[in-house]
């Protein structure tokens, strides 16, 4: 690619030039294996790559396990550093120091309220994170889209990047920024909804990543 940040058409991973203001992490040898696998299972990626140092990554359709690997092979490939939000008691003993090192956030989720605004908080302590949210949170199609993500971006006062998936074309595509400042939430949530699904396809039975 031409320059940080930019990404043209759709081209393979390590194309993708991370700009300066971009989270990011040495994952090491894990590196080598993220683009293996892009190269092995032939994703690629299309869209522009933002340089932001903080935004709400909105992640749909989301229909396999696949996409935690094909995901977890982008991060690596990329050297990027995301959050993710787990349930609190993942992040005990013997686990908790791996899922905190991933990137975990714990989250009691049996104490719902302030949610949004416990998040932004947790934005505001750092200077750099792109916190990453499956609204549809189960791999069940017709899943209800839920509001989270677009809460927090309020709250936190970030943008937010629209991700999916597409299984049929095998590659992860990345939209313009949002900005989650609409006075009808909802709707603003089914507007996301119809993006991510109108340029995402799910994987289903026929579907095959080798």
């Amino acid at each position: 690619m031409s320059s940080p940040g930019a990404a043209a058409s759709v081209v393979p991973a390590e194309s993708i030039r991370l700009g300066d203001s971009v989270p990011r992490r040495d994952y090491g040898l894990l590196r080598a294996l993220g683009l293996w696998i892009l190269r092995r299972l032939h994703w690629r990626v299309e869209g522009e790559f933002p340089d932001q140092p903080r935004l709400v990554v909105a992640i749909a359709p989301h229909s396999s396990g696949w996409d935690f690997v094909i995901g977890a092979a982008f991060l690596y490939a990329l050297g990027l550093r995301v959050a993710f939000i787990g349930k609190h008691t993942l992040f005990r003993w013997p686990l908790g120091g791996f899922m905190r090192w991933l990137g975990g956030i714990p989250v009691n989720r049996a104490q719902p309220e302030n949610f949004a605004e416990t998040m932004a908080a947790e934005f505001g302590r750092r200077g750099r994170m792109w916190l990453v949210i499956t609204p549809e949170g189960t791999r069940r199609e017709g899943a209800q889209f839920k509001s989270g993500f677009y809460r927090i971006a309020r709250a936190a006062a970030v943008p937010i990047l629209p991700v999916y998936f597409n299984y049929r074309r095998r590659v992860i595509g990345f939209l313009p920024l949002l900005e989650a400042d609409a006075a009808d939430i909802t709707a603003a949530v089914a507007d996301v909804r119809e993006l991510l699904h109108r340029h995402g396809a799910r994987r289903c039975s026929g579907v095959r990543n080798q």
